[in-house]
C-alpha cells in the first residue's frame, strides 16, 4: 500500500495536467483558458515576486508583466520540463530581479545627480559665496521646499547619510525617500536656476 499515490500527490498531478492542457488552448489565444491559468497561478507567482522585491506595488507591476509574457508565449511551454507554475514562477524571479536591477541602476542615476547639485550649492553658496545676498537667495530658495523636503536634503547633504540610511532613519519605504528626493532636488534647482550665481 506504501507504494500508492497518496491522495494530495493525485490532486497535484490532475491538477498539473489540467493546467497542461489549458496551456495548449492559451498557445491557441483562448482568453477563458488564460483566466483559468491566471487564477490557479497567480497566488504563488506573486509570492515568489514579493519575497524578491518586498514592495507590493511594484510587484503587482511585474506580476502583470509576467502574465503579459505567458499571454504572449504560452506556445513555449515545454510540458516535459517542469509544471506550469514553475515555469511562470522562473520566469516572475526572472523579472523581479530585474526590476531591482533596474531600480538600483535608476536609484544610483538619482543619487549621483543629487550628490553633483548638492556640491554646486555648497560650492556656489557656503564655501565659496560670502555676498549676503547671495546667501539669502539661496535661503529664499529652500523656502519653496516643504519642511519634510528640507529634512530630507539635510539628511543626506548635511548628515550625509545614504538613501537607505534616509529610510532606516525616519521609517519611509526607500522608494517613497528616493521620489521626494528627487522631487526635492527638481525644486530646489529649479528656483536657483533662476539666480545667474547658480548657474553653471
Amino acid at each position: 500500500m506504501s507504494g500508492l499515490p497518496r491522495s494530495g500527490d493525485q490532486y497535484r498531478d490532475a491538477r498539473s495536467a489540467h493546467l497542461d492542457e489549458l496551456m495548449l488552448t492559451v498557445a491557441a489565444g483562448d482568453a477563458a483558458a488564460f483566466a483559468q491559468v491566471y487564477d490557479s497561478t497567480a497566488p504563488q507567482v506573486f509570492a515568489v515576486i514579493i519575497r524578491v522585491l518586498r514592495n507590493r506595488v511594484l510587484s503587482e507591476e511585474v506580476l502583470q508583466d509576467v502574465y503579459l509574457y505567458v499571454w504572449q508565449n504560452a506556445s513555449k511551454y515545454v510540458a516535459t520540463r517542469g509544471t506550469v507554475g514553475a515555469w511562470i514562477c522562473i520566469i516572475g524571479h526572472r523579472r523581479a530581479v530585474d526590476a531591482v536591477r533596474a531600480n538600483q541602476s535608476s536609484g544610483e542615476r538619482d543619487w549621483r545627480e543629487g550628490t553633483r547639485l548638492a556640491q554646486d550649492i555648497a560650492d556656489n553658496s557656503y564655501d565659496s559665496v560670502d555676498n549676503q545676498e547671495e546667501r539669502r537667495y539661496l535661503a529664499e530658495a529652500l523656502t519653496h521646499l516643504t519642511d519634510e523636503q528640507r529634512h530630507y536634503l539635510d539628511l543626506a547633504y548635511g548628515a550625509g547619510l545614504s538613501q537607505a540610511d534616509i529610510a532606516a532613519h525616519t521609517g519611509v519605504p526607500l522608494g517613497t525617500v528616493k521620489s521626494r528626493m528627487r522631487r526635492a532636488l527638481t525644486l530646489l534647482r529649479g528656483h536657483l536656476s533662476r539666480n545667474p550665481v547658480f548657474v553653471a
